[in-house]
Parts: structure tokens; C-alpha cells; sequence
């Protein structure tokens, strides 16, 4: 029986600590902290049919110094980050300091630089050994079950693995004429970067949302998908050697890519400050604060998503391909937690890294990646816990 510490408390957190209470033969104790007390004690209370006791903090989480004093006045098993990236590098430090587990799901980033990259954070491997603990980066889907979905089909169907394709393709229907899935800060700083893929040991940068495919995925439809940089791109080319290529494809709508551009074009998704009545202020930021909160979005959402991998390799000098995904339902996970899929299908890998972890079913002493761990537990529990999982050996829908 373990005790965690989660930090967060937007639509992921709401979902990630949910699982975690409903997962109570495993977590007896978790900890939710974050800046805001409110939204905290609303999940406490979302939580309290659960029999696991659900505490709730409040912390400043880029503060080292704070986060120290919170884990060390309840010296939980694990600390799960399901905060924003900018608290990555603090909560790894104050993790260090006491000797305890760490959880994150999507890279560490800054806020004065759009990007990301997991350097950052494979810096920490020797800390983190030294102190005898261990930091699984990025549990979340993409990343994380989308790496557990190559490593699976790497250790079941493939000797070797030459292409890679993940597709994230959202099927979903808010109503609002623009409006972003998760934390709108960090989602337009992603999809306004240049788009970046592994091909024959180097990345080959393009410009943002400049190629596009359409996909035809089952129960969401034909969608405009488009390539993009994401972080699972760098721990796959690492942790899968001999693959040739490596690409990750988002879905896009028409309207969505209308205003994105026009928001661009006019400069409010810069994360430069500008005076603005004596005051600096970044216009993403203020943007941020216009548009409407993406954890309200649950309520109005529709529709459902699709994500997965499509792989190509040889099996025994033969070729074979391979697509394994899954799709979720924005109302169904809105009903089970309160929150629209997009979120759910980040808390629920969140839940399931941690109780690897502290079930010592995944262990080590150091920084790791979804990638270097037996993907076949993973797996299971997400039959289990609300994301079960397809397999096609005959996609007709790649275009490689």
C-alpha cells in the first residue's frame, strides 16, 4: 500500500488522482498540491466515495525549497507531476534532495523559450542514482503509452523495427470556434514550433503544420493530420537503434488552423513580453486567459479519439506492419472522472507508471524512459483501467 504525493490540480490531475483512488488496493495515502487550494479540495471531495484518504496541500512547485518541506512532512513513496512542464526540473531537485520517486507526464520545458527536449532531464540520471531513487519521464500517452505501444510490438511481433508513425487524431466537438484540448499555453507554444522528425540517424526540421496526411481512423473519421515535433520522437530513436524513421502526426481542423494562424500572424502566441500599460506581459499568456479553460470543455465535448502506432519492420527476414491504438470517448470519460478524453487519456497512463513503480513491478535507480521498461504489464492495466487497446497486422490507411 503506497502514498503518493500528486501535484496538479487541472483536468489531468483531476483524472490522474481519480484513477489513483479508484486503484485503492494499491494506493492507500495520496497527497493532491498545487497553487490553487480550491480546485484541490474539489478533488478531494470528487474522491471521497473512494475508500484510499485523499489530503489536500497547497505548494508552490517551481519553488525547490517548498517542495522539499511537502514531501518531507509526508514521505511519500512517489511524487507524480501532473502540473504544468515548468515544474519538471524542481520537483526532479526536491526529489532528489529526499531520496524519492519521480512521475512526469510530457517533457520539461522553461517559460521564456518555447521547446522541449529530454536532455534536460537525462542530465539528472547520475542524481538520481546516487540517491537511490528513480524518475520515469513523460507516463502519460503521447508520451508514454505510445513508446509502450512500439516497445510492445518490438518485443512480440518485430526483430526489428524500420518506420515508425504515431497519428493523435481527435475526433472531438467542443463547439467553440477555437479553443485547445490542454493547458492553452503549452498547446500553442507545441504546434507553432517547427515541425521535426528522425530519418536515417538525423532530424529533419520543416515548417510548422507544413505536411499533412489524411488518415482514416476507425470511429473518428478521415482527418487532416499533420506533422509535428514531439518529445517520444527523441526516447524512440534512442531506446529503438536501428529504426529508419520516426514521425508524429496531430489532427487539425480547418477552423482551429484559420484562427490559430491569424493569432499568429498578429502576434499573441509570442512568449516574448511586451509594455503594455507599464506592464510586461506575454501575449500567450494574456491569450491564455481569453480563451476558454480547457478543463471546462468536458461538459460540452463530443465525439472521440483515436491514438496509436503504426510500425513497419521484418520479422524472421520477413516485412510486416503492424497499427495498435486506441480510441476513447469524450463523453464516457467526462462521465467516469469529470473530464473530456484528451485529459483522461493522460491521468490513466499517469496512474498506471505510478503503480508500477511503487508496486516495484518497474524499477531501477536513475532517469528512465517508458521505452527501457517490460511492456506487457503496461499493457494489461490499460485493458483494465479504461483504455483498451487495438491491433490491425493489415492497415490499409499507412502511407509510409
Amino acid at each position: 500500500m503506497a502514498k503518493i504525493i500528486v501535484v496538479g490540480s487541472g483536468a489531468v490531475a483531476t483524472v490522474g488522482v481519480q484513477k489513483c483512488a479508484q486503484n485503492y488496493h494499491v494506493f492507500q495515502e495520496i497527497v493532491v498540491a498545487s497553487r490553487h487550494k480550491e480546485k484541490v479540495m474539489e478533488l478531494v471531495e470528487k474522491c471521497s466515495k473512494y475508500p484510499t484518504k485523499v489530503i489536500a496541500e497547497q505548494v508552490d512547485a517551481e519553488n525547490v525549497d517548498a517542495m522539499v518541506q511537502l514531501i518531507n512532512k509526508y514521505h511519500p513513496d512517489l511524487v507524480m507531476n501532473l502540473a504544468l512542464p515548468y515544474t519538471n526540473i524542481p520537483i526532479m531537485e526536491a526529489c532528489i534532495a529526499t531520496h524519492t520517486h519521480y512521475l512526469d507526464t510530457a517533457c520539461a520545458e522553461v517559460r521564456e523559450k518555447a521547446g522541449f527536449e529530454y536532455g534536460t532531464q537525462w542530465v539528472y540520471h547520475e542524481r538520481f542514482k546516487k540517491a537511490g531513487c528513480m524518475a520515469l519521464l513523460g507516463s502519460g500517452f503521447d508520451p508514454g503509452v505510445t513508446s509502450v505501444f512500439c516497445m510492445y510490438g518490438k518485443k512480440h511481433y518485430f526483430d526489428t523495427i524500420d518506420y515508425i508513425d504515431i497519428l493523435d487524431a481527435n475526433g472531438g466537438n467542443h463547439g467553440y470556434p477555437f479553443a485547445t484540448n490542454f493547458n492553452t499555453e503549452i498547446n500553442i507554444r507545441e504546434i507553432t514550433m517547427k515541425g521535426r522528425f528522425y530519418e536515417a540517424g538525423h532530424w529533419v526540421e520543416t515548417a510548422p503544420l507544413s505536411v499533412k496526411h489524411v488518415y482514416d481512423l476507425d470511429q473518428v473519421g478521415p482527418k487532416d493530420m499533420y506533422l509535428m515535433y514531439h518529445e517520444e520522437l527523441e526516447s524512440l530513436a534512442k531506446f529503438i537503434p536501428e529504426v529508419k524513421r520516426a514521425r508524429f502526426f496531430m489532427s487539425f481542423g480547418p477552423s482551429y488552423l484559420n484562427h490559430l494562424r491569424v493569432l499568429e500572424g498578429i502576434g499573441m502566441t509570442s512568449v516574448k513580453p511586451i509594455k503594455f500599460q507599464g506592464m510586461d506581459i506575454v501575449p500567450l499568456q494574456f491569450l491564455k486567459a481569453v480563451l476558454p479553460d480547457p478543463a471546462s470543455l468536458g461538459p460540452r465535448t463530443k465525439g472521440k479519439t483515436n491514438i496509436g502506432c503504426i510500425l513497419q519492420g521484418h520479422k524472421d527476414g520477413q516485412p510486416k506492419t503492424y497499427y495498435v491504438y486506441n480510441v476513447c470517448d469524450h463523453e464516457e470519460a467526462f462521465k467516469e472522472t469529470g473530464a473530456q478524453a484528451i485529459a483522461y487519456t493522460t491521468g490513466v497512463p499517469a496512474m498506471i507508471g505510478a503503480a508500477l513503480i511503487v508496486t516495484g513491478v518497474w524499477k531501477g535507480k536513475g532517469v528512465f524512459n517508458m521505452e527501457q521498461f517490460n511492456p506487457d504489464p503496461f499493457m494489461t492495466m490499460l485493458n483494465e483501467w479504461g483504455l483498451p487497446w487495438k491491433e490491425n497486422f493489415n492497415p490499409t490507411l499507412i502511407d509510409l
